[in-house]
């Protein structure tokens, strides 16, 4: 009598196989290294961004000096590969004698920490109105609407000099400052994804069942607005930067013993003739990191959110 067959057995080459590639399917973190790989601009972008965060988070171990000490009688001494340059100090030294290089690297810091923070404090309260006006509409969302048109009237730059100028300057100032001059863009963003979303049938259908609007916006929509928000908050760091620079340049922003590169950039623009560089490199470090999050942050769009590329 013939016995079944057994079932482990009944697989065959082409099951195999299938069950072979699925064990050898990449997870998300591997598909997503091997796109950023493939991606020139994005992969320069994140080498840049991975450097600029090494610098901040080692500064104390990488700076040859304490960039706050002042040297007056090694001040104005040019980089260490021109005539009159001091060994000990390779990009030179500033008006007070202090070393470029180190400077640069503590200003590394500033420019990471208001750059992440005011742009959390932006989401934050952009993403809150963007839902709160999308999904429950009417007046709410007039009133929302029109305090975004108001922010957009005024010139950016100047409504934070003016605020600045009454609170006075400081980093966490000028973190909040910046965040919340600058939480129109993803309050748009969110409450033109939630109005697309909140007519889905799932969403519907959570309604339908009486769930409340604090648990659909959590569970439901919130979740689908990620990949949006992730992309503009990734832009935004580069236009927060440029913000804080612009600033401390003005003498508003990061003041001592604080270093930022604005502020670099604005005791080296006497000596531009002179001594270029007490001006030109930390305007290299502004220039090279913004690139580097643009780049970063045009790849994070074209992976996370391919129609922002589309609209584009």
């Amino acid at each position: 009598m013939a016995h079944p067959a057994d079932s482990t057995n009944d697989a065959g080459p082409a099951d195999v196989r299938v069950a072979a590639a699925a064990r050898r399917k990449p997870g998300s973190w591997t598909r997503l290294l091997r796109s950023l790989i493939r991606s020139k601009t994005g992969a320069v972008g994140a080498l840049i961004v991975v450097t600029v965060v090494l610098l901040a988070a080692l500064a104390p171990l990488l700076a040859p000096h304490d960039p706050a000490d002042v040297e007056p009688l090694q001040r104005l001494k040019p980089p260490v590969w021109m005539e009159g340059g001091l060994p000990g100090h390779l990009l030179g030294t500033d008006n007070l004698g202090r070393d470029i290089l180190s400077r640069i690297v503590y200003g590394a810091q500033v420019s990471l920490l208001v750059g992440i923070g005011a742009v959390l404090v932006s989401g934050a309260v952009g993403a809150v109105l963007g839902l709160v006006s999308g999904y429950f509409g009417g007046w709410i969302n007039a009133l929302i609407m029109r305090v975004a048109d108001a922010f957009l009237a005024i010139p950016t730059i100047l409504l934070m000099l003016v605020v600045l100028a009454v609170v006075g300057p400081g980093l966490t100032t000028l973190i909040f400052v910046i965040g919340f001059t600058n939480w129109v863009p993803y309050a748009r963003v969110v409450r033109g994804e939630v109005l697309s979303i909140k007519e889905r049938d799932f969403v519907k259908a959570a309604q339908a069942v009486g769930a409340r609007s604090g648990r659909i916006l959590y569970k439901h929509i919130l979740p689908n607005i990620i990949s949006s928000f992730i992309v503009i908050s990734g832009m935004s760091v580069a236009t927060t930067i440029i913000l804080e620079a612009s600033l401390s340049f003005l003498g508003l922003g990061i003041t001592s013993p604080d270093v930022s590169w604005g502020g670099m950039l604005s005791d080296g623009r006497s000596y531009v003739a002179t001594s270029w560089w007490v001006a030109t490199f930390p305007g290299i470090a502004i220039t090279v990191t913004v690139l580097g999050v643009i780049f970063l942050g045009d790849w994070l769009r074209d992976v996370l959110d391919p129609r922002m590329k589309e609209r584009a």
